[in-house]
């Protein structure tokens, strides 16, 4: 008796996604379980959360700051590229004006560009306008998202019929009308991608806010910067426990982000996957 050749490949695709799988979860599974495993100790529910809390005490309650921090930065610099991505986005899709093309190629090029070429022209206009060493200095920077730009332009020139919107026009609707009332509803997938690939950008932002608070207090410091300094300091030689609590307590947000949002990150995704 012979198996169908059907099974076998679908057999062969289990085995490969289950090591991809394995191979992908065991370091994650393993950094969850490093943090309770002090002075030999078996992984319990009561050593991890003991270390847990431990670490957020740790150093006057610098980790909690350092959250706090993030967590303005993060959230500010996302719904402030919101603001601007989404409508800059159906204005070079939906719009006709002179120099729209040069947005678009200076968008591309923006998006493409590394973010230490900007680094030194960031910090001599923050210098010049007083914000160096603030939480503007930051935050304006993270709301400039030439990549969310794209996605709303690809978004409104492929999956929302021109016809709609020229009816709303018709119907005595004015520009902004059409936009508030007829392209912003069918647009919340992409307003959902946008947001959160601008939230993890943010999020796993290290340079910008390390060359924007060098000069400042350790209080200003988002996480990333302040797990930084804390290593090159050396307080997790001895604490290694610690380092895993660190880094947990680091992806923890995004995790938690992704979880609830992934249906519509779904929708986003597809959403300019076929015109109509």
């Amino acid at each position: 008796m012979t198996i169908p050749r059907r099974y076998v490949s679908g057999l062969l695709g289990l085995l490969v996604l289950t090591a991809f799988t394995a191979f992908f979860f065991l370091p994650v599974l393993w950094l969850i379980r490093a943090p309770s495993l002090r002075n030999g100790s078996y992984w319990s529910i009561h050593s991890f959360l003991h270390t847990f809390s431990t670490m957020l005490s740790w150093q006057n309650d610098s980790l909690v700051i350092w959250l706090k921090n993030s967590a303005i930065y993060c959230f500010g610099g996302s719904a402030l590229a919101l603001v601007l991505s989404i409508p800059a986005g159906y204005g070079l899709a939906l719009t006709e004006f002179i120099g729209r093309r040069t947005l678009l190629v200076v968008t591309l090029v923006v998006m493409i560009m590394p973010l230490s070429a900007l680094a030194l022209p960031l910090i001599l206009e923050a210098k010049a306008v007083g914000l160096l060493n603030t939480t503007w200095s930051i935050v304006l920077p993270f709301g400039l998202f030439p990549f969310g730009t794209y996605l709303a332009y690809i978004f409104f020139s492929s999956a929302i019929p021109k016809e709609l919107l020229a009816a709303a026009r018709m119907d005595g609707a004015g520009e902004w009308q059409v936009f508030r009332h007829v392209a912003m509803p069918l647009a919340r997938p992409i307003i959902a991608l946008v947001g959160y690939f601008a939230l993890v950008s943010d999020w796993n932002n290290f340079f910008l806010p390390f060359v924007m608070t060098v000069y400042g207090s350790s209080s200003q410091y988002p996480l990333q910067v302040g797990l930084q300094e804390v290593v090159q300091q050396g307080a997790f030689s001895r604490q290694p426990w610690n380092a895993a609590m660190a880094a947990i307590i680091a992806v923890t947000p995004v995790v938690i982000v992704f979880m609830f949002a992934q249906r519509t990150l779904v929708r986003g995704m597809l959403a300019g996957a076929s015109k109509g």
